[in-house]
């Protein structure tokens, strides 16, 4: 009987050694995440490598009107007095093949002679899909699922939100170690401390929209602002969504500085994310209050949740999320944990409903809660 290799040779044997394509496709991927993560455009990256492997330039999406990753690659390339003709393209998502703010990047490649292109994720998108079919008509090789669950990775979102229609919502909750967001009196400023906050300011802004309910709006004033440890404004700004049936008083801080300020009279979470959905709003942060929370819960809308928790105990005081309609454990909603992190004296957890699944509650908002809203 042959016995199977041990030690360093058994390591060398079982592990694959990646391909310069590969190698190719993550630093397409570390270029795409240097785009902007909000707004309606994927964040797309491409590396076009001579027919030795060799790199010989590179280029991302830079966001909404300016152009896309393989132009950006091509326009490289050109810049360095290298002729793109017999090269291979590695780009992170397919090329499109429509007519947008810019042109087709199908078109480009084959117009610049490429000789290959590898995908890490086909496009989705009924308007801009094709662009692997075009390619290929025209007689190039054309290669998908290169590092495919990286690109999913980095595209969640945005995939999200084109594949389902509705923008991709994370919920963030800010909680005493008991579960209270606020104490007996309503009181609840500060229970986390001032690192969890920054952070949560990193994460609005990284979004497109970002959305409490009217009863927040009128009890707690907030700015709805995504803002620097300094408290000076970042540069992108989430719309400013208010949703229920109260009116958004004139004097109101949300009028201020910050993005636009978009009041949606509605009960209904399904009507608001389908109106969010034709803004072009491809990831809603949900920020409360409880009331709020609780309606995207119970509709089954909420795909992550942000869970800041501080090391304080309030014992009474309002709860984080309302009435669900659970009634035994093998009801509960529940999600995958992706990400424990510390921050500061607080804890961060994100968690994530399993691919391709819906957290099933048995029962829905009542008309009283509603109301609420």
């Amino acid at each position: 009987m042959t016995q199977a290799p041990q030690g360093r040779a058994a390591a060398h044997a079982t592990t694959p050694v990646e391909t310069h394509v590969e190698t190719a496709m993550r630093r397409a991927l570390a270029l795409a995440a240097q785009g902007p993560p909000y707004g309606p455009n994927p964040r797309v990256g491409c590396v076009l490598l001579d027919p030795g492997g060799r790199t010989v330039a590179q280029g991302f999406h830079r966001g909404a009107g300016t152009p896309h990753a393989e132009a950006a690659a091509l326009a490289d390339a050109r810049s360095r007095g290298i002729d793109p003709r017999g090269t291979t393209a590695v780009v992170t998502l397919e090329p499109c093949a429509h007519h947008g703010r810019t042109g087709p990047c199908a078109d480009a490649l084959i117009e610049a002679g490429v000789a290959a292109v590898h995908v890490a994720v086909a496009d989705p998108n009924p308007v801009a899909t094709g662009g692997a079919d075009r390619l290929r008509a025209a007689g190039i090789e054309v290669t998908t699922g290169i590092l495919a669950d990286q690109g999913e990775e980095l595209l969640r979102t945005w995939l999200h939100a084109v594949r389902t229609g509705r923008p991709y919502v994370t919920l963030k909750l800010a909680t005493s170690l008991d579960g209270r967001v606020a104490a007996q009196d309503g009181t609840s400023r500060w229970i986390t401390g001032p690192q969890a906050r920054a952070h949560a300011h990193t994460i609005r802004a990284q979004v497109d929209a970002i959305a409490v309910g009217s009863g927040t709006a009128l009890a707690d004033d907030p700015t709805l602002t995504a803002r620097t440890v300094d408290g000076s404004l970042f540069e992108h700004q989430p719309l400013r969504v208010v949703v229920g049936r109260r009116p958004v008083p004139d004097d109101a801080r949300l009028r201020g500085p910050g993005g636009e300020l978009l009041h949606l009279p509605e009960h209904d979470v399904e009507i608001v994310l389908r109106q969010l959905a034709e803004r072009e709003v491809r990831h809603l942060l949900v920020e409360g209050g409880p009331t709020l929370a609780t309606a995207f819960l119970a509709t089954d809308a909420v795909d992550e949740l942000h869970t800041y928790v501080a090391p304080v105990l309030l014992g009474a005081g309002v709860s984080a999320v309302g009435d669900l309609g659970v009634t035994t454990i093998d009801d509960a909603a529940r999600f995958t944990t992706q990400d424990v992190t510390r921050l500061g004296d607080d804890m961060l957890m994100v968690a994530r409903r399993a691919e391709g699944t819906q957290p099933t509650l048995p029962g829905r908002l009542s008309r009283h809660t509603k109301e609420e809203i």
